[in-house]
């Protein structure tokens, strides 16, 4: 099994009641009632995403990561 770590930006802002996380490079959100828990939930669904995600898709948002 091959891991590799990555670092990507988390933006946690508040909104109402909790936090709204977004990870900008990959396009993905999350959210918690706790920046904590809003921090926890989208690292989860970056691995999620990672799991998942067809390699044309992973492939298509790191092109859109370079071209900024």
């Amino acid at each position: 099994m091959n891991l590799t770590t990555q670092q990507f930006t988390a933006i946690i802002e508040r909104e109402g009641d909790g936090y709204v996380s977004l990870c900008p490079e990959l396009d993905i959100a999350s959210q918690g009632n706790t920046i904590e828990e809003a921090n926890q939930n989208l690292a989860e669904a970056i691995e999620l995403f990672f799991e998942v995600a067809d390699p044309s898709e992973v492939q298509r948002r790191y092109a859109n990561l370079s071209s900024c």
